[in-house]
């Protein structure tokens, strides 16, 4: 939905409208969540309210259990992903907690609403020799030794080596990177701070863009990045992500994944690797080790089709 609670769905009742523009202050202003994201939960919830109002309520004190199930059953219906719905469901369960919370209701309806649980696809990632290959070829660009081939080289390389996010990546500066030790320091999500080693072949990508590469890029507004641009400020998350599908696109058969696909690489080949769990969650800076296990579903995945391609009683 495109509504906001400045410009309410038509037919909302007012005491409806004027709590959905609270909200929707709570979340810009106290939250401060990104303008997406609070379009996103402000869509769901206007949505929700909508579907009370046709059902004869008109104030947030009437909605109950029955009517946020019903809400995603007519989702349901209206032929939604299992994705969608989860995420229906937990911006109706954090709408009705803000609402218990600030004294709007007695009690939250949304405390025992379940969520179903959203489909996830495997994520496509590289074969060690396709990831191999994508680095080669970004290299052979930058045998001529221009600024930004080297950088290309330096970044590909980096992104798999540890498997940052890519906005982690361009928010590098000098002091993040300890080249004696080959450890960069990441600001991952909510600034949380971590430490991800890096091997001899990206060492030597970013000494190799550092020293020849990057004093032929800078201007007076460069600052610390470690990543400049054409221009020489630093790099956007968007041209990495248009670097690293041009590179893809160069590798014969290989899946066309962005800079989220390599950092699933990375993890996936750490795992097949030998390494624990636990400790690719620490490296990929993973909140929840649930989110780390989808990876191991990936490698199951891969030795499966090894397996059934390659062995005689397979």
């Amino acid at each position: 939905m495109s509504e906001t609670a400045d410009d309410p769905p038509e037919g909302l009742p007012e005491g409806m409208a004027r709590v959905l523009g609270d909200y929707e202050r709570h979340l810009t202003s106290e939250r401060d969540l990104a303008t997406h994201t609070v379009r996103a939960y402000i869509g769901d919830v206007a949505g929700l309210l909508e579907h009370a109002t046709r059902l004869g309520q008109d104030d947030v004190t009437d909605l109950d259990l029955r009517t946020l199930r019903s809400w995603l059953a007519k989702q349901q219906t209206l032929g939604k992903s299992r994705t969608t719905l989860a995420r229906r469901a937990t911006a109706a369960r954090v709408f009705t907690a803000w609402l218990l919370r600030t004294g709007r209701v007695p009690v939250d309806p949304g405390a025992s609403l379940a969520s179903p649980k959203p489909h996830k696809p495997l994520p496509p990632v590289l074969r060690a020799d396709e990831a191999a290959d994508l680095i080669h070829a970004a290299a052979e660009l930058a045998d001529d030794g221009s600024p930004v081939g080297l950088r290309d080289v330096a970044m590909l390389e980096l992104l798999y080596a540890t498997g940052v996010r890519v906005g982690e990546l361009v928010g590098l500066d000098l002091d993040d990177i300890d080249r004696d030790r080959q450890v960069v320091r990441v600001f991952g999500k909510g600034r949380k701070e971590r430490t991800v080693p890096f091997g001899r072949p990206a060492a030597r990508a970013l000494d190799f863009w550092l020293k020849q590469g990057r004093p032929h890029l800078l201007v007076d507004g460069s600052g610390p990045a470690v990543f400049l641009g054409a221009r020489g400020r630093r790099i956007d998350q968007r041209a990495v992500r248009t670097l690293v599908h041009r590179r893809i696109a160069e590798v014969p058969g290989a899946p066309d994944i962005g800079p989220h696909g390599l950092r699933h690489t990375a993890a996936t080949h750490l795992l097949e690797g030998g390494a624990d769990l636990r400790s690719v969650q620490e490296l990929l800076g993973h909140a929840s080790l649930a989110t780390t296990q989808l990876y191991t579903h990936v490698t199951t995945d891969r030795l499966r089709r090894a397996y059934q391609q390659a062995h005689p009683r397979a």
